[in-house]
């Protein structure tokens, strides 16, 4: 199957870089094989029935970029560079993966010194990535970072305006909780507390995972035959107590629906080949494209995505690839709001009723 397969014509004034406010006015297309339809996040509830379970990812975002300075003392006398950082993931031993920029600014064992006395040591570098190990732990450490850092904005905003205050709160879900992420489950990004509120009331129950979206979300596929593309693998966990709800709703008939494909990609790791979800923690880097066989989810709630995206390859999975290609020509030409910031869709690939 080839990228090219994947590819659209996206007008760029359609790419949003500010959501809408309050969160629940974003617009919403509801896909099924036989309609398209034009609705508001907020009337969701209408494409819902009493029974189905919501999968919430509950990854709360890092403020991932810093800006310090490396000094160093040379024969000429003291030299200094200013370097960005962007936080990527953490090990087991508490030292942060990152991409430093410039990289030819910066040697191994030197110290990128940031405000709020907040220091790192780049241990060693590697293909494009340094190693950083900071001079704080802990809620020290994410109390520095809080003061210091800027949120991860895409490449696609960031390109067209510097990340603010407001995207502290914008670029977070509701129910953000475990720290680790450097992006947003951006389809969680259109609920808000009402809207909650009337989804419960409907009948519709919710169980909460955790998947800590990486930067390498936002990486191009570069192979021309998509079969030849590795995925980038991110951190995950789905409890046991998530995994017994699910898989009760499922046994009652219920639909299970993942909000955002971060959440799909995790239950989809963790369920077996006899359709039951299981307690898991560990490294995902699943790939969904079409022809793969779903064992746990029913229908999605996810934005617009990229052109020659992964994220097009795991819609185009669920709903097929030419219904996909039809359903973004129906967003274009109906001018909805696409990426991170922009509208949502539901796929029911088994329709409403």
């Amino acid at each position: 199957m080839k990228l090219s397969e994947f590819d659209f014509d996206l007008p760029e004034r359609l790419i949003a870089t500010r959501p809408v406010r309050p969160r629940s006015a974003s617009r919403l297309l509801v896909v099924t094989p036989e309609q398209i339809v034009d609705a508001s996040i907020s009337g969701i509830t209408d494409y819902l029935r009493p029974g189905d379970r919501l999968v919430l990812n509950d990854t709360r975002v890092i403020p991932a970029r810093l800006s310090g300075q490396r000094t160093r003392q040379g024969d000429a006398g003291q030299t200094s560079a200013r370097i960005e950082v962007t936080l990527l993931s953490v090990d087991v031993d508490g030292n942060w993966q990152a991409l430093l920029k410039p990289l030819k600014k910066i040697r191994d064992g030197e110290v990128v010194v940031f405000d709020a006395g907040l220091e790192a040591q780049v241990l060693h570098r590697s293909e494009g990535v340094a190693t950083l190990q900071f001079n704080r732990e802990g809620d020290a450490f994410d109390a520095a970072l809080a003061k210091v850092g800027a949120m991860p904005l895409p490449p696609y905003i960031a390109a067209k305006r510097a990340a603010d205050e407001r995207d502290k709160e914008d670029y977070q879900t509701i129910w953000a909780r475990r720290l680790g992420a450097v992006a947003a489950p951006t389809a969680s990004l259109h609920f808000d507390s009402a809207l909650l509120d009337q989804i419960a009331a409907h009948g519709v129950t919710t169980s909460f995972v955790t998947l800590h979206v990486g930067a390498g979300t936002f990486l191009p596929v570069k192979t021309d035959d998509i079969a030849d593309h590795k995925m980038h693998a991110e951190w995950g966990e789905v409890s046991a107590r998530a995994a017994a709800e699910i898989n009760a709703t499922k046994a009652a008939g219920g639909r299970i629906i993942p909000v955002g494909t971060t959440a799909l990609r995790l239950i989809e790791t963790a369920t077996g080949a006899d359709g039951q979800l299981g307690a898991w923690t560990g490294d995902t880097d699943i790939f969904i494209a079409p022809g793969y066989q779903f064992g746990v989810t029913d229908a999605l709630i996810t934005n617009f995505h990229l052109p020659k995206s992964t994220l097009m390859m795991l819609v185009s999975a669920l709903m097929g690839r030419a219904r996909i290609r039809e359903v973004y020509a129906h967003a274009i030409a109906q001018d909805y709001r696409f990426f991170s910031y922009g509208d949502a869709s539901i796929l029911l690939p088994d329709g409403v009723d």
